[in-house]
């Protein structure tokens, strides 16, 4: 687990006598008539079991089912723990989250996704993705909003923590290729990449160093539910 700032078929013999080979009503049962074997006895066709065996598969599914989840948690999904506060509302800390490690492998990363990823001081990182390779993301325009290639975006009462504004540092960034320009939803409290323009990169970070999307808050119990892609970034072309 990381941490983000963030029954079997067998077949059956014929219907018969105990050792599976049917019994000719023509012909009386040797040893005097007694159909059944004395107590004890082995019947034929049937092999005892051996002692352990019943353990060994316990042991053989057990391991399976570690490699499985090993296989899941390298390829498919990881989760993680939010210790801090900066995407308040939408994850609080020690809210946990399911990452699709796979999310991008098909698809390219887009705006509003949250993303974990490798952050500007080596450790797991989680945020919202405000812009993407190609695009100008500004703050802010006349009414304090934050634009993405001239569009403002409308946040409030979306996922943009309450009371918090949009930015209180100004910015005016061009995202290269391949990058991306991440923020938290509490912007009052994140060092995203507003904190990090003078890294070379211009506070962006690369796609390459983005572990997946988180797509699923799965604790505390009532708190669980989907995180979907706000509508607020459908306008943006």
């Amino acid at each position: 687990m990381g941490k983000a700032d963030e029954s079997r078929l067998g077949t059956a013999g014929p219907v018969g006598s105990a050792d599976g080979v049917p019994e000719d009503p023509a012909e009386p049962a040797e040893g005097g008539g007694e159909d059944e074997p004395a107590a004890g006895e082995k019947k034929k066709g049937r092999p005892a079991k051996k002692k352990g065996s019943g353990l060994l598969e316990i042991l053989a599914y057990s391991l399976g089912g570690v490699v499985v989840a090993l296989l899941v948690h390298t390829f498919l999904l990881q989760s993680f723990w939010i210790p801090s506060e900066s995407m308040q509302n939408t994850l609080l800390v020690d809210d946990y989250v399911v990452v699709n490690k796979l999310a991008y492998k098909f698809g390219p990363v887009e705006r509003g996704d949250i993303v974990v990823f490798k952050g500007w001081n080596g450790e797991d990182t989680i945020k919202r993705v405000i812009g993407v390779g190609g695009d100008h993301v500004k703050c802010c325009d006349a009414k304090h909003r934050i634009t993405v290639n001239g569009t403002p975006l409308d946040e409030e009462g979306k996922y943009l923590y309450p009371g918090a504004e949009p930015s209180t540092i100004e910015f005016d960034v061009k995202v290269p290729k391949g990058r991306l320009w991440l923020m938290g939803d509490h912007r009052n409290n994140s060092a995203d990449s507003r904190y990090n323009v003078e890294d070379g990169h211009q506070g962006t970070v690369s796609e390459d160093d983005v572990y997946g999307r988180a797509f699923l808050r799965y604790w505390p119990l009532n708190r669980i539910s989907l995180l979907s892609q706000p509508e607020t970034f459908s306008v943006v072309r």
